[in-house]
């Protein structure tokens, strides 16, 4: 199999997992406040028995305000993570050696920015959410680590990795 044969696989396959992850992120953000609120508030009880020492002996009422007392910074940084994801993904189905190396960070880092916006639209008309610039200003900042770890994972990396070869 030839190197240009599994870069076109590489993009296909990253192509199809970016239009599954916005297909789940469309999903999550479907998912009404109540809902949303109470996956992140088990993330927070989750979270707080893997770093709290002693928060099994902690009353239920304790736990739950721990969780609650951590449920915004979980959210942002569920933002931040899935659209990190999407980034990557993207940047996946763009990236070969052939491109500008701007074109390569540039064009899935808008593709995703915009999709973080139309995100945050479409929660607009979901029960209990709402529209947020810092959000979609979160979640832009989330493409744009990803698309940059994918620049470097698909790019910079195989780039390096030649020049030692020869």
């Amino acid at each position: 199999m030839k190197k240009s044969d599994n870069v076109r696989i590489r993009k296909r396959i990253c192509l199809i997992l970016a239009v599954c992850w916005m297909a789940v992120i469309f999903v999550f953000s479907a998912r009404s406040a109540e809902l949303s609120t109470k996956d992140s508030m088990s993330i927070g009880i989750l979270f707080g028995r893997l770093i709290v020492p002693s928060f099994a002996d902690l009353d239920a009422q304790m736990q739950i305000s721990f969780a609650d007392k951590i449920d915004h910074p979980i959210r942002k940084m569920a933002h931040a993570t899935e659209y990190a994801i999407l980034g990557f993904l993207l940047t996946g189905s763009y990236a070969d050696g052939s491109r500008k190396r701007k074109k390569i960070v540039l064009l899935p880092a808008v593709i995703g920015s915009l999709y973080a916006v139309s995100d945050e639209l479409h929660q607009m008309f979901v029960p209990g959410r709402s529209c947020e610039i810092r959000d979609m200003l979160i979640d832009s900042c989330g493409v744009i680590a990803g698309t940059l770890f994918g620049f470097f994972v698909f790019i910079y990396w195989k780039s390096q990795k030649r020049r030692r070869l020869r």
